[in-house]
């Protein structure tokens, strides 16, 4: 029994040695960790080291150029941002113009309504631009608050786009001090939707039920835009717009019935006419002596797209500079899989198109041997000159 209580003194013995030398061993490793730990946090990240003011604006280039709206949510997010480290997330909270541009799709509509009022609110005094689209798959609830989440801040209003399915847009109390654009699609007709007091308002898009009851101060409007209407509904307020520098208008057909009045609009440079369905429309109810580009479709030049262009040129006065059909296309009488091939565009297998393929497929109704009557218009002054091309040109982008 001596030499059992021997053997296990020595063996606490030899246990405590061994525990002296690895303590030692560990405070000598919690020295060299605490000198590195004081040389790293001497250490600066170079992106740590930039002003607040730098790293705001960087975080307001990370996002989509104003007006255009970021996701409320995501990695393309302001919110985003905020979630990367304490310091970005003080800065972006403390940065209004992060939070100026506020999207509401239906996905958003999902989200508790708070977030939209604390993102609204976090663009403090800022202007703000607000896209609203209901118009989308399945008919999802929210829509109605999230209008009214935006309504609150319709004095801070500077780009406005709402297209509303289920929302009706009441009546806006007070003016709109910042507006510069608005872009309205309402699936109802809405009912004396007035906005006068809007002394910024340049810019203005309108379809057939958000015109026939709206009322705006149309003599300021440099731009106007007018979605799926008849030239018929388009004219009054055409006949309002006599500053207008930039139109454009998505027509329907309209059946017949009396003539067109003349639209003078003096400082009109650029219009755009496009028209769904068979009807034909004359350009020369415009006179647009300052007009400089023109694209129309090609119901607006018939029966002769040259006559027809150079009576309007005549007509207006107008020293034009840039002009393009809309659907070049629609000139020649072949089907679908000639036209690809005549505009140079791949066909359905990702092969290129050849253009001087014999397969025997009908050659276009306006050909002659070696060039096509419809070739490119070349305006010298008030003169409009055709230049014939060969085929083989046109047939390549």
């Amino acid at each position: 029994m001596l030499d059992a209580l021997a053997a296990d003194r020595a063996r606490v013995a030899d246990l405590d040695a061994q525990i002296q030398d690895l303590e030692r061993s560990l405070a000598a490793l919690r020295l060299e960790k605490l000198v590195v730990q004081e040389r790293l946090d001497t250490y600066k990240y170079p992106v740590l080291t930039l002003p607040n003011e730098i790293v705001s604006e960087i975080f307001i280039h990370f996002l989509p150029t104003y007006p255009s709206c970021p996701p409320l949510g995501g990695p393309l997010s302001p919110t985003h941002l905020a979630r990367i480290c304490r310091r970005w997330r003080e800065i972006a909270l403390v940065t209004p113009a992060l939070w100026r541009a506020v999207s509401l799709s239906k996905i958003s509509y999902s989200l508790p309504s708070d977030v939209k009022q604390i993102w609204l609110a976090r663009s403090g005094s800022h202007p703000i631009s607000i896209h609203m689209n209901e118009y989308a798959r399945g008919n999802v609830p929210g829509g109605s608050r999230a209008l009214a989440a935006v309504l609150l801040h319709c004095a801070r209003w500077e780009y406005v786009k709402l297209r509303l399915f289920n929302s009706s847009l009441p009546t806006i109390e007070g003016g709109l001090p910042l507006l510069r654009h608005l872009d309205l699609e309402l699936d109802y007709y809405p009912k004396d939707l007035v906005i006068r007091d809007a002394p910024l308002l340049r810019s203005v898009v309108l379809d057939v039920n958000t015109l026939s009851n709206i009322v705006l101060p149309w003599t300021q409007l440099t731009r106007l835009t007018l979605r799926v209407i008849t030239i018929d509904d388009c004219i009054p307020v055409l006949q309002k717009v006599t500053n207008l520098v930039h139109c454009k208008l998505q027509l329907q057909d309209r059946d017949e019935g009396d003539p067109l009045p003349d639209i003078v609009l003096p400082y009109l440079s650029t219009l755009s006419c496009k028209q769904w369905g068979h009807g034909e429309y004359s350009l020369d109810i415009f006179i647009v002596p300052a007009l400089r580009s023109l694209t129309v479709t090609e119901q607006f030049l018939q029966p002769s797209p040259i006559d027809s262009l150079k009576s309007f040129i005549a007509k207006s006065g107008c020293m034009l500079q840039n002009f393009s059909f809309d659907h070049i296309r629609s000139y020649f009488n072949v089907d679908s899989e000639d036209e690809q091939k005549i505009d140079g565009d791949p066909d359905p297998s990702g092969n290129e198109s050849n253009s001087n393929s014999d397969s025997g497929s009908p050659r276009p109704a306006l050909l002659d041997d070696k060039y096509t009557l419809v070739g490119v218009l070349v305006f010298l002054k008030k003169g409009a000159y055709l230049v014939l091309l060969p085929l083989s040109v046109l047939r390549t982008r």
